[in-house]
């Protein structure tokens, strides 16, 4: 088992609820320059899961299950930037109120763009949710480290779900298991963004030939995914030989330099990450859909 100091990272209690979905109000245009208006961010996603594939939906920009904020007044002001910040993916999120009440389900990720934190209920509890339902997220890892691999940085990881994604070392490396490899090329949006214990930034699909070659278009919610040459230690940067290592938290998207957004999980500015491709490398795979369902058998 890897060795961390996750008996010394602070789990705060963080409340929040269901965003309604949001609208532009407006035609968007795509990257061809044909004029659009679909479904788009946050909201209670029925029929939308993590687990699904992130493209194919006639929408833009899709979250997944539950798309979750402190306030939806001040979406990047106090408390909803804390809460950005510190629900980390795996974290256990339960319902205290309304008829859904007591169901449980687990944070994924967070979308910078809309200041949402995505989190996973299983379809029967979104059924029965409301906008004012009240969610408690327990929010544990930031500030985790890998002590043996002090050159990789964790951000928005629960030491728990670390511990379940089947990450091996290997001759002084961490070989990590991931469905898709992005090169550095296609990181569009939100490449620069300072910050990365929040929101995501996206893997562009605009090109037909690279989405072929790489298999972008294969790539599900809750996908861990490996973004070649970038580094996130201190910000969305180009560096050679840098591996990241995201989870996948919105669709495919139509505007220009956009596409499906990642959250950073690890990341490193060398090489000491070593991605390796699984299928069935996804939060989904691991904990289900919600801790309410049992996960599937692994292979």
């Amino acid at each position: 088992m890897l060795k961390t100091n996750e008996d010394r990272v602070v789990e705060f209690l963080l409340q929040c609820k269901a965003g309604p979905p949001r609208t532009r109000a407006r035609w968007s245009v795509d990257h061809q320059g044909a004029p659009f208006i679909l479904p788009s961010i946050g909201g209670i996603s029925v029929n939308v899961a993590v687990g699904d594939p992130a493209f194919g939906w006639a929408g833009d920009h899709v979250e997944p299950s539950v798309s979750c904020t402190a306030d939806t007044k001040k979406p990047f002001e106090h408390p909803n930037v804390s809460l950005q910040l510190y629900a980390c993916a795996g974290n256990e999120a339960k319902i205290i109120s309304g008829d859904a009440k007591n169901s449980t389900g687990y944070a994924i990720g967070h979308h910078g763009g809309s200041e949402h934190v995505v989190v996973e209920f299983p379809r029967a509890v979104k059924e029965r949710m409301t906008y004012s339902d009240k969610i408690i997220i327990r929010g544990r890892g930031q500030g985790l480290k890998l002590i043996d691999y002090p050159d990789i940085a964790l951000f928005n990881l629960d030491p728990e779900l670390l511990h379940k994604m089947r990450i091996e070392e290997v001759d002084g490396k961490l070989r990590v298991p991931v469905t898709t490899i992005a090169p550095a090329a296609c990181m569009g949006s939100g490449v620069g963004a300072t910050q990365p214990g929040t929101g995501d930034y996206d893997i562009m699909t605009s090109d037909p030939e690279t989405v072929a070659e790489y298999k972008l278009d294969k790539m599900r919610f809750g996908d861990f995914v490996a973004l070649l040459d970038h580094d996130n230690r201190f910000g969305r940067t180009y560096r050679k030989g840098a591996v990241t290592i995201g989870i996948v938290v919105h669709s495919d998207c139509l505007l220009a330099g956009h596409g499906p957004g990642v959250t950073t999980l690890m990341t490193c500015g060398t090489s000491l990450i070593e991605p390796v491709i699984e299928p069935k490398a996804n939060i989904a795979d691991i904990l289900g859909h919600g801790f309410d369902a049992p996960p599937e058998e692994a292979d």
